[in-house]
C-alpha cells in the first residue's frame, strides 16, 4: 500500500535551493479594523505601503530577522491557513529613532488608514528598519497559494524548519481582490478608497450620479453627486486624500469613521441641474441638511 503525504511549503522552498532554515515565516493580520479590512488590497495595490508595514517589528520578530537571510510573508486565510503574498531575502536594515519612523511618510500614511502608530514601537527609543529584496519564485503563486499554519493559531511568525506548512490549494484566481459587486451593494470604508483595486476603478470611473457618506461614529449623512466630466471616483478621491472632500461639515471629523455608497446611477449625459435637483431631493428624503445631516444646502 502507498501513502501519499501532503506536499508543503517546506519542500518548495529546498527543491529551489533555499535552506529552510533561514526563512522566517510571517502570517500578517492586522489587529485595527479599518486597516485589516483593506488589508488583501494594500498588498495588491500598494506594495510599497505594505513593505512599510512590514519593515519594522517589535523586539521578538525584529531579533529573529536579525538571523534569517530569507523571509515567506503570509496573510491570514481563516483559522488555519495564510495566503503567501511574497518571498524575499532580506537585504540589509538600518536603525531608527522612534521619531524617525514615525515621521516615515509611508507610516504616516498607514497610520492615516488606521494603524496604531506605536505597535511596535512602545516602550522603546529605537528599532531597526529591514529591507526586503522580493526573490523571483514563482510569481504566478503570489495571492493564489494557501498553506496550512502549525498550531497555536496566534503565533504569527515562525522558523519555517520548525514546522510543516502543508499546502492546501494553489487557486486558479487571486484571493488579493475579489469580484466587485453591483454598484447597489458597493460599500466602502475610507480606509478603502486609496486602495481600491485597478478593475473596481476603471468601474467606478465610468460611473455618475448620487453617493451617500454616513459616518458610523453618529449615524449623521452626507449626499454629494458627480455629473459632467467628473464621475464617482474622482469625487471619492478628492475624500480619499483630504478626508472631507472640501465640505465644511466634514472637515472635523473623523474620516476612518466614513461609510461610502451609491444612492442612484444617472447617465452621462443628464444635465448638471437634473443630477443636482436628483441630488436635492436624496437630501430631502434623507434628511441630510443641517442640522440633522452634514449637508450645508
Amino acid at each position: 500500500m502507498i501513502v501519499s503525504t501532503p506536499l508543503t511549503f517546506n519542500e518548495l522552498v529546498v527543491r529551489s535551493g533555499i535552506d529552510e532554515r533561514e526563512v522566517l515565516a510571517f502570517r500578517h493580520r492586522p489587529t485595527e479594523g479599518s486597516l485589516n479590512k483593506a488589508f488583501e488590497w494594500m498588498v495588491a495595490e500598494r506594495p510599497d505601503l505594505f513593505d512599510c508595514y512590514q519593515s519594522t517589528q517589535n523586539p521578538r520578530a525584529e531579533a529573529a530577522l536579525k538571523k534569517a537571510r530569507y523571509l515567506a510573508s503570509f496573510i491570514r486565510q481563516g483559522p488555519g491557513q495564510a495566503l503567501l503574498v511574497g518571498l524575499y531575502a532580506i537585504a540589509s536594515s538600518q536603525a531608527l529613532t522612534i521619531e524617525q519612523c514615525l515621521a516615515r511618510p509611508l507610516h504616516q500614511e498607514l497610520m492615516a488608514r488606521g494603524m496604531a502608530g506605536m505597535t511596535a514601537t512602545e516602550g522603546r527609543t529605537s528599532l531597526l528598519e529591514f529591507k526586503f529584496d522580493p526573490i523571483s519564485w514563482h510569481q504566478e503563486w503570489l495571492g493564489r497559494l494557501v498553506i496550512s499554519w502549525p498550531k497555536p493559531d496566534r503565533a504569527w511568525y515562525r522558523w519555517l524548519a520548525n514546522g510543516r506548512f502543508e499546502v492546501r490549494a494553489i487557486n486558479l484566481e487571486s484571493l488579493l481582490t475579489q469580484a466587485m459587486p453591483p454598484w447597489t451593494e458597493l460599500v466602502l470604508s475610507w480606509a478603502e478608497l486609496a486602495l481600491l483595486p485597478r478593475d473596481w476603478r476603471s468601474r467606478i470611473s465610468q460611473w455618475r450620479g448620487v453617493y451617500l457618506i454616513v459616518d458610523r461614529s453618529d449615524g449623521k449623512q452626507y449626499v454629494g453627486s458627480a455629473y459632467g466630466e467628473e464621475n464617482i471616483l474622482q469625487r471619492w478621491q478628492h475624500y480619499a486624500v483630504s478626508g472631507h472632500g472640501g465640505n465644511k461639515l466634514l472637515r472635523d471629523r473623523d474620516p476612518t469613521a466614513f461609510q461610502f455608497s451609491i444612492l442612484q446611477r444617472t447617465s452621462p449625459d443628464l444635465s448638471d441641474s437634473e443630477v443636482t435637483q436628483l441630488e436635492s431631493s436624496w437630501k430631502q428624503r434623507l434628511r441630510t441638511r443641517a442640522p440633522s445631516g452634514l449637508n450645508e444646502n
